[in-house]
């Protein structure tokens, strides 16, 4: 991420996942109708990754806290700027480092409707840890990366898919539809649609590097 300085994800608005059942009751004819007459429901496929109450989705959104209470719990970080809501959830807590590094957090937390690729702890993980110190020990370096992370415009799932311009420069392309995404081709989006106070968040598996 530059100008804005974060990824974050993450994104604004999924699927609702519900069947409004209507019964009403059939009026007495004295002959019943044959239950082929009957007209038959249909429905879109079950989503592998439904989305939850307040539009978040994704398997790893089940390792968010749930006490609203908690820094870390959806309903919390939707009440503060986006580096201050990644710092208490448990998924980010590296990326957080990295942002502190990179003095990124009054940037961040000031930017207006942004959306982040927030990469989660393992994604940090599998970069090599000699490549992973060579970032962190260089500041520009560092700050392209995380802001590479992040484009202009709280990204809604319906507007997620497509090319988008990040704030270090570079594109970043996503695909997908519903509730499943991947980014460049190859980090996936493992709880999307979190929301900050300033920013929509998609959580990711893998650190998008950009373009040398």
């Amino acid at each position: 991420m530059r100008p804005m300085k974060l990824t974050a994800t993450v994104i604004a608005a999924t699927v609702a996942l519900g069947l409004a059942a209507c019964g009403g009751e059939a009026e007495e004819t004295g002959t019943a109708a044959p239950a082929t007459s009957a007209p038959m429901a249909t429905s879109a496929p079950a989503s592998t990754t439904p989305a939850m109450a307040d539009g978040q989705f994704g398997p790893g959104c089940a390792a968010v806290p749930t006490d609203a209470a908690d820094p870390g719990s959806f309903a919390a970080m939707a009440q503060v700027p986006v580096a201050t809501a990644a710092s208490g959830n448990p998924l980010l807590s590296t990326l957080v480092t990295a942002v502190k590094k990179a003095d990124l957090v009054d940037s961040l937390n000031s930017a207006q409707g942004v959306t982040v690729f927030a990469p989660t702890n393992d994604a940090f993980g599998k970069l090599p840890k000699a490549d992973l110190d060579k970032v962190l020990a260089d500041k520009k370096m560092l700050t392209d990366v995380l802001t590479y992370h992040v484009v202009q415009g709280k990204l809604a799932p319906g507007q997620l898919a497509g090319t988008h311009k990040t704030l270090q420069g570079g594109d970043v392309t996503v695909s997908g539809s519903g509730t499943e995404f991947t980014v460049n081709g190859t980090s996936m989006v493992v709880c999307g649609n979190v929301q900050t106070a300033n920013a929509t968040v998609y959580i990711v598996d893998s650190v998008l590097m950009p373009k040398s």
